[in-house]
């Protein structure tokens, strides 16, 4: 198995302030898989997907990625895990506003040892005429496509994304959606990704709904929808 994630707790505050946000969750996942975490606001997704991620610690249980715990490395061993290994696409693009569109994604490319072409990638993304323009003269959308190939160009086994529609409107949100399948389906990474909008769920191999802090459900997707047919 891939990524196996065991009884994973995990509480903010102390005392009476003390609040449960994940009470024991058991996953498992397969290289190359996308899987969707569906649930309401409160119900642990994003700290979930942090987790996932290295970026908050569990409280309890233990994560294994390529048989590796993610609980026995130190600091400076799970820094340079989560740059080698994973991809980030969050809601807001971080983009660094004095690069352009080619030296935002070589970023990415730097921090990896295997990183993609990134000539071929920027034409996945339907970038390369744009390469060398700045942040501040792209669309919300173009900024989100650099943003998913300074995360993509490093190659991760796991590709983690936090709402990356959600600032986005209806006819772009399924260009970057069509995006991250393409993705999924041209590179093979393990797409992990967070929504609040149930009809992204269709396009997943995986589907896992939340709620108060555990697994409610997590069914594999038997009948997948392409991202440019799925209605909302």
């Amino acid at each position: 198995m891939f990524l196996t994630l065991q009884q994973i707790k995990k509480s903010f505050g102390q005392g009476e302030s003390k609040v449960d946000v994940l009470k024991g969750i058991d996953l498992e996942m397969e290289q190359g898989e996308f899987c969707v975490l569906l649930g309401p606001s409160g119900s642990g997704k994003s700290t979930l997907l942090n987790i996932i991620g290295g970026i908050d610690q569990a409280d309890e249980g233990e994560i294994v990625i390529h048989g590796e715990q993610m609980a026995d490395m130190k600091e400076k061993r799970l820094t340079i895990y989560r740059r080698k290994h994973l991809g980030y696409i969050f809601q807001m693009y971080n983009l660094i506003p004095n690069l352009t569109v080619r030296e935002n994604i070589e970023v990415g490319a730097y921090l990896s040892d295997k990183p993609l072409d990134v000539d071929e990638l920027l034409h996945t993304l339907g970038l390369y005429e744009h390469r060398n323009k700045l942040p501040n003269q792209l669309s919300g959308g173009q900024q989100q496509r650099t943003a998913i190939g300074r995360a993509i160009v490093k190659n991760p086994d796991i590709l983690l994304c936090d709402e990356p529609t959600g600032a986005l409107d209806y006819k772009t949100s399924k260009e970057i959606l069509k995006l991250i399948e393409t993705v999924n389906e041209k590179y093979g990474n393990t797409i992990i990704m967070v929504t609040h909008n149930d009809a992204i769920k269709d396009m997943a191999t995986r589907v896992v709904r939340l709620k108060d802090g555990m697994i409610r459900s997590n069914v594999i997707n038997e009948k997948r929808v392409h991202a440019e047919n799925l209605e909302w």
